[in-house]
């Protein structure tokens, strides 16, 4: 019985060192590539290929998102308005919910399943393949090269994509208002203006940068501490998706707490 309890207890304490170990490892990951973002030198060709990577080709798949969510969410607060005879509120909750909510979530959520996988995949090659070791060979940094540019380029293009994904999914809570549930074009459009707030967009657009320093940070986190082999590569990518999900839903909420 003291054997069981004792290798009970020991696996307890080796999985709690493990995940220290894990977190701090993150933390350090972190410093370090924040330092290099502010120190020369600076790879702006590197940096402008991330831009159209992580940026503009993933524009359609955060537009389609906003799209459908703004009219699914347009329906469901009409359904759910009825039947306490608030049907006028759509517009407004449709836009603040958008704003504050499901655009810098949704958003952050897609673009860390298209990302974030993909930078883990690539650095985790690289490292697989001594791409990384062999830039240390030719005095060049890899944080500098590979991460920061990445990270930069995430943190920056995150809100401008948030942005356009809350004024599609508006206008697809507009589509469906207007062409579904009989209201007027120019009354929808004034209850959306009027009941939106600055601190109501200022608060998404912050959150969208938050997410994309994650997104970026964790895929580079994974990918650059990946296993060898075929394996380490996959459970590279896998964790890279799963812990930026995860982070982007803690810190939506501590960011929540913050602005509201």
């Amino acid at each position: 019985m003291i054997q069981v309890i004792d290798g009970f207890l020991a696996r307890i304490g080796r999985s709690t060192l493990s995940m220290f170990e894990s977190v701090g490892r993150l933390v350090m990951f972190t410093a370090l590539a924040v330092s290099h973002l502010f120190r020369p030198p600076f790879y702006w060709n590197a940096f402008a290929r991330q831009l159209m990577t992580i940026g503009f080709y993933s524009l359609p798949v955060v537009g389609l998102t906003a799209l459908f969510t703004g009219g699914a969410l347009a329906l469901q607060i009409y359904s759910g308005g009825s039947r306490f005879s608030a049907e006028a509120v759509v517009p407004s909750i449709v836009a603040i919910a958008m704003v504050r909510e499901l655009g810098p979530v949704l958003g952050g959520l897609m673009v860390a399943g298209r990302v974030s996988t993909s930078i883990a995949a690539e650095l985790g090659t690289m490292r697989v393949t001594e791409q990384i070791d062999a830039l240390t060979t030719l005095s060049t940094n890899p944080m500098k090269y590979l991460v920061a540019p990445r990270i930069l380029a995430a943190t920056l293009t995150m809100p401008i994509l948030v942005f356009i994904g809350d004024t599609i999914g508006i206008m697809g809570g507009y589509m469906v208002g207007v062409g579904r549930l009989d209201f007027n074009s120019s009354t929808y459009l004034r209850n959306t203006w009027d009941f939106l707030q600055f601190d109501d967009i200022y608060s998404g657009l912050v959150k969208a940068a938050v997410f994309g320093f994650i997104i970026a940070l964790i895929g580079c986190y994974s990918g650059y501490h990946s296993g060898r082999g075929a394996q380490g590569v996959g459970n590279a990518t896998k964790s890279a998706v799963v812990t930026a999900s995860v982070l982007i839903f803690a810190s939506n909420y501590i960011l929540t707490e913050m602005f509201f």
